[in-house]
């Protein structure tokens, strides 16, 4: 399986793995995905910049590269590792191997390693740096160097590059601010039946407010939230335009309010992470990719708790009591919409 090389953990362990995809070395941060299926999805989702992610499923790419899957123009992890990689891929869409497309984008994968050891570990300690190498320096040298390494200005790097902007027709105009978002959010707000006009982050709250919405999202994204400034969200609601907060959007919006944000232990990456939406009860089963969660001895201010992960019982979402404005930190469903499309024809949640 090609060339051995070193994977390098911050806390010194040593991992030998084979290569696959492009040549080079790689530093970032290590963090594992449950999902079974999507890997396109992951591999281009930009809520991973800047991070090496590990797939928990042993066998990965049978169904080989299909571009429609993408959820970005191109994937800006740091690297990518997997038990082993699939070399014949079975699917009436495919347009090629994973090998060769990590290959053609640049990015470092790694295989032929025990990713369930590698999975175990960064349970056990929390999310940590790691790097890909070839060198022979000493390990602890490059354990040491890992400490120091800090992923910024993933909101900049991911801003799309195929923005939607469809003013016409009869539904909902809902203005979206985008911090780097999966490209099936926007697919998700077509089939809701908005209209939506995207702008980047950064755009004035008179500016959005100026397009005269009938709703705002604010989007997902990548990286720390405390990163940004929250001073445009912090104006948008004093505005009584009903807003949804998604992914890092949700978070922004927490911050805005002077709610406390957390980094969680090794965070929520994959599929099949369970919520529990605590007015009816009801456990809806979520994708989630996210670093960080609101505090939830230290709540914003009007937030009320909605949403809870079944699993460790971090904050999910927040309903705000005085404001026309709720958020989620999972991929919203039909329910989520829902709730939107009524927030916009009431004004309120």
């Amino acid at each position: 399986m090609g060339n051995r090389v070193r994977l390098v953990l911050q806390n010194g362990t040593e991992f030998s793995a084979s290569r696959f995809g492009a040549d080079g070395e790689a530093v970032g941060e290590l963090v594992f995905t449950t999902s079974m299926t999507g890997h396109l999805e992951t591999v281009t989702d930009p809520g991973y910049y800047g991070q090496i992610v590990v797939q928990t499923f042993p066998a990965i790419g049978n169904s080989g590269v299909i571009r429609e899957d993408f959820e970005g123009e191109h994937p800006v992890l740091s690297a990518y590792i997997v038990r082993e990689w699939c070399q014949n891929p079975s699917n009436f869409r495919n347009e090629g191997v994973i090998d060769a497309f990590l290959k053609s984008e640049g990015i470092v994968g790694i295989c032929d390693l025990d990713t369930r050891s590698l999975t175990r570990i960064l349970r056990e300690n929390g999310t940590m740096n790691a790097c890909i190498t070839s060198s022979g320096e000493d390990t602890s040298v490059i354990a040491a160097r890992l400490n120091s390494h800090c992923i910024t200005g993933g909101v900049d790097a991911t801003k799309p590059t195929a923005v939607v902007n469809a003013p016409d027709g009869d539904g909902p105009l809902v203005a979206v601010m985008d911090f780097g978002s999966r490209r099936s959010l926007y697919r998700q707000l077509e089939q809701a039946g908005y209209r939506t006009a995207v702008v980047p982050f950064g755009t004035s709250a008179a500016g959005m407010l100026a397009m005269k919405p009938d709703g705002i999202v604010l989007s997902d994204g990548p990286g720390n939230p405390a990163d940004l400034d929250t001073s445009v969200v912090s104006e948008l609601f004093k505005s009584s335009v009903p807003m949804l907060g998604i992914g890092l959007g949700h978070l922004v919006m927490a911050i805005a309010k002077g709610g406390k944000i957390e980094k969680l232990h090794y965070g929520h990456h994959g599929s099949s992470q369970p919520v529990r939406d605590m007015p009816s009860g009801k456990i809806l089963i979520t994708s989630q990719n996210h670093s960080y969660a609101t505090d939830a001895k230290q709540l914003p201010s009007g937030a009320v708790l909605r949403y809870v992960n079944v699993n460790d019982q971090t904050v999910e979402g927040l309903d705000y009591s005085d404001t026309s404005a709720f958020s989620v930190q999972f991929v919203p469903d039909t329910s989520v919409f829902d709730r939107f499309t009524a927030s916009m024809k009431k004004g309120g949640c």
